[in-house]
């Protein structure tokens, strides 16, 4: 059966995903938008990329090339966790009203912590900060002896994450 072009469109396709995933862990590497043309810009990716692995700098995919990005891909994709910074500073305040992705994080680590202790208030894992998020913040100070303000900043979030941390040490 003979190669046809939308094979090697899917291939370049997948080329181009490789690239761009290494791209996102080492800045060396340009990124390309995978869209299955080997175009100047999958070229000059794919040179910065034999020039960064020790490869010769041609531009094109052989073997050699395809293996190594292959096994950088999966290796990243394998390595250790890589930890997420989301809290924004010291000074910041995540309080009633707020939402998104942080008020996420923080009302998840609040139900991790209620389904590991009794008598815990879960609230719900819905991204705005409302009451019932308040409350279960207050009630997580009190334990830890921090000023109940219903508030999360800097000392609330870092005992939160630490809670979690040993949830998560004792549960493994």
């Amino acid at each position: 059966m003979a190669y046809t072009n939308a094979q090697k469109k899917q291939h370049i396709y997948e080329l181009q995903t490789y690239l761009y995933a290494i791209s996102l862990f080492n800045d060396k590497i340009p990124q390309v938008i995978p869209d299955g043309v080997y175009d100047s810009d999958t070229s000059i990716a794919v040179r910065a990329f034999q020039r960064e692995y020790g490869l010769p700098e041609t531009g094109n995919t052989d073997t050699a090339t395809w293996n190594k990005i292959v096994n950088v891909y999966r290796a990243y994709q394998h390595s250790a966790p890589v930890p997420y910074k989301v809290f924004p500073s010291a000074g910041y305040v995540c309080g009633k009203g707020d939402k998104g992705g942080l008020v996420y994080i923080i009302q998840a680590m609040l139900d991790e912590i209620g389904e590991s202790y009794d008598n815990f208030p879960v609230p719900e894992v819905c991204g705005r900060y409302n009451e019932s998020t308040a409350e279960a913040v207050k009630l997580f100070q009190k334990k830890v002896g921090l000023p109940q303000s219903g508030k999360v900043d800097s000392g609330t979030w870092n005992m939160l994450v630490h809670c979690c941390e040993h949830i998560n040490r004792t549960n493994h």
